[in-house]
């Protein structure tokens, strides 16, 4: 069984106690640099014969304890006959203060619907004590703008990772001016955000910035979970989604990989690209999604994979008068796109085909 002990400092030492011992009792305190040393003492309740009456003793950070003198081993710290597992410190110190472009994670203050679904991909890091360091801007759009965030572990470095952190801007900082067409069908629950909306108040901006940030992160989790090529939605707070950093290497480094409009790949590589869009738009209108949106500049060429991006303005195939409109529009779009790169496509054919799938 485990505990964990904080001390101010933002140390922490992790307990394993023996089985039958459960809980720790209290917080041990710690020292802060600018007090005088803190003494004080916290005991770990007797629950079972296994677990002998213990009282943890502190002068600044330094811990004593009264175990027995044949509590532990001291050859191989290997537990007592009778004792499933010894008392195992670990003592990991934090930084009390961060620079400028960083913040403490919020994963653990995030309730489970704001984070990325199940199960994560290894590289999300989940570290209640991991660090945000902002790296710079990697795009700007018309409702939000991405930067490039790195998060890790100061005592973990080798699991660090790099992501897309979208931020979307409010109504009075947009340039995008078409949103009654894509929220058409959408019913918000809260009638005082919906009168904040329809009066354009300070608060309504503020909601309207939310709504795109919440549609965004609801399609990409359900777009996730159904398979599609999206990049992984790792959390949301406030207007802010964390996601997937889609890369490609060039002469052995990691970049953005960049958008379909800006490549010009071998045929083969466009007829794959082809199959793969397809099947997407295929499982979306399955599921009585349409993109809306979807054009060359925000699917990504990520090696011989597409990935779609930018889903904010998703609308329901049925529910949204001008379902069919946006996805008869995002088939010449895309159609378009490979006829300038040699491969013969028609929209309309795509389109029927889509509609069998819908149907």
């Amino acid at each position: 069984m485990a505990g964990v002990v904080t001390s101010p400092n933002l140390a922490v030492i992790r307990v394993r106690q023996p089985a039958g011992c459960a809980r720790l009792g209290a917080v041990l305190p710690g020292r802060d640099p600018r007090r005088p040393p803190v003494k004080g003492a916290v005991t770990c309740p007797s629950l079972s014969s296994a677990c002998p009456p213990t009282t943890f003793h502190t002068t600044g950070v330094t811990v004593s304890h009264n175990f027995p003198e044949d509590f532990l081993r001291p050859d191989d710290r290997s537990p007592v006959e009778g004792i499933d597992e010894s008392f195992v410190f670990t003592y990991d110190t934090y930084a009390d203060e961060l620079g400028e472009d960083q913040r403490w994670s919020r994963w653990e203050d995030l309730e489970a619907l704001m984070r990325g679904p199940e199960p994560r991909p290894d590289w999300v890091v989940t570290s209640s004590g991991a660090v945000d360091t902002e790296l710079g801007v990697l795009k700007t759009g018309k409702e939000a703008d991405v930067f490039l965030l790195e998060r890790a572990d100061p005592h973990r470095p080798d699991s660090a990772v790099v992501m897309a952190a979208k931020r979307y801007r409010d109504t009075d900082h947009r340039t995008f001016h078409r949103a009654a067409a894509y929220t058409e069908g959408r019913s918000m629950k809260r009638s005082r955000d919906e009168r904040a909306l329809k009066r354009k108040s300070t608060w309504g901006r503020q909601v309207a910035a939310g709504e795109w940030a919440i549609s965004e992160w609801n399609a990409l989790r359900r777009c996730w979970e159904l398979g599609l090529p999206v990049p992984y939605p790792v959390q949301i707070d406030e207007t802010e989604i964390l996601m997937e950093w889609i890369t490609v290497t060039v002469d052995g480094e990691l970049e953005t990989a960049p958008r379909v409009a800006q490549v010009r790949p071998e045929r083969s590589v466009v007829e794959g690209y082809y199959d793969q869009l397809r099947e997407a738009l295929a499982t979306l209108v399955q599921a009585g999604i349409v993109h809306g949106d979807l054009s060359p500049y925000n699917t990504l060429a990520a090696g011989d994979r597409l990935v779609i991006i930018d889903l904010p303005q998703v609308v329901d195939l049925v529910g949204n008068p001008r379902g069919m409109d946006f996805l008869l529009r995002d088939c010449a779009n895309m159609c378009a796109w490979f006829r300038s790169r040699g491969l013969e496509t028609d929209e309309q054919e795509l389109f029927g085909d889509l509609m069998a799938h819908a149907f």
